[in-house]
């Protein structure tokens, strides 16, 4: 069963028209701490969840278990504020530059990226 996202956008043409998505049509979007450049967690958008997360100044992902649409924080109150967002040269990443509130990570980490660090081999 596909995960694609069926919703119809109301997303800028001229912004989707420049985006490259995966073959389920989703962006990987790289969320950042605005002000520390602190690496956050990694969601997925569609036209949708963009054109959700640029009109509303929250953070909207395309859930690929769920199969649903879900705004951070709107559960746990770990809000992402939208500060901006960017297009990366090959037009297949986003990079949203937010103001985390609280955790970022679902294991309530502040970034999903502090726990599990590999280190590469000595030279």
């Amino acid at each position: 069963m596909s995960s694609t996202p069926r919703t119809p956008s109301d997303l800028d043409p001229a912004i989707a028209a420049r985006l490259k998505r995966s073959t389920d049509g989703l962006v990987p979007a790289i969320a950042q701490q605005y002000d520390t450049g602190e690496v956050l967690m990694l969601g997925w958008m569609d036209d949708e969840a963009l054109h959700r997360t640029l009109t509303t100044g929250r953070c909207t992902y395309w859930s690929r278990s769920r199969n649903e649409y879900w705004v951070k924080g709107d559960t746990s109150g770990h809000v992402q504020h939208v500060k901006s967002v960017a297009l990366d040269c090959d037009a297949d990443t986003l990079l949203v530059k937010v103001d985390q509130v609280g955790a970022a990570c679902h294991t309530g980490a502040r970034t999903c990226f502090d726990a599990d660090v590999l280190l590469p081999a000595s030279e």
